[in-house]
Order: C-alpha cells, then structure tokens, then sequence
C-alpha cells in the first residue's frame, strides 16, 4: 500500500510541476529534503514565480473520501515548512520575497476521467 500511494504521489508532483512550468515558472529544485537537527522534512516542489521564490507542497487524492488536498495542509504541516524554508534559504543563501503555495491534484481512478489540478498561491 505505502508504495502505491508513493507511486500516486510522485505522480501528483509531476503533473503539478508541469502545470506550474507551463505558467512560466521556473524550477528549482523537487522533493528537497533536509535533515538537520531542527527541521526534518522535504519540500515538494520549489520554484520561481517572476521574482517570488515560491515553496509548494503538493497534495494528491483519487478522490474525497479521506478529506480533499487541501485539507491535508494541517498546522504542523504549514509550520514544518516555514522552517524547510528558512533552512533553505539559510543553506542557499538566498534573498527573495518568499510564498507558501499548495497544489491540489485529483487523480480519478474509477472514472479514467483526466486529472484535476487546482493551485491556491499564498494561502499560508
């Protein structure tokens, strides 16, 4: 099971990456970890909106019955990855004006119908 739902996840970043690349953005870096002594975690996907440096994660569902993408994003989640961020700022040195973006992707599995990719920018 952890492996489908890995494999389904993968999936879900992909299709959010192109959906991002295909607005213009500007990839940086996917699923980057850190593992230091006061953040753990990964960063799904990382990218340059104009000026914006932008950290995305990336929820993927084959449909509503445990909750839709967004509600996924908990607290805790949204403050782990303030501190992804700052910790890749800090690593990379880098200056921007930073965003929290989530990208929700539904991928229905009995229908076969096409994947659904839904952005919401800054909603943390």
């Amino acid at each position: 099971m952890a492996h489908a739902r890995t494999r389904l996840g993968r999936t879900g970043e992909a299709l959010a990456a192109r959906h991002l690349q295909a607005r213009g953005w500007v990839i940086v870096a996917r699923n980057w970890r850190c593992a230091t002594r006061d953040v753990r975690g990964e960063v799904d996907i990382i990218a340059w909106d104009g000026p914006t440096l932008v950290f995305c994660e990336v929820k993927t569902r084959r449909d509503a019955a445990a909750g839709g993408p967004f509600e996924a994003v908990t607290p805790r989640k949204r403050a782990r990855l303030r501190g992804l961020a700052a910790s890749y700022l800090a690593t990379h040195r880098a200056r921007a004006r930073v965003r929290f973006d989530v990208v929700g992707v539904l991928l229905p599995a009995s229908s076969g119908g096409p994947a659904r990719v839904r952005h919401l920018p800054g909603v943390f």
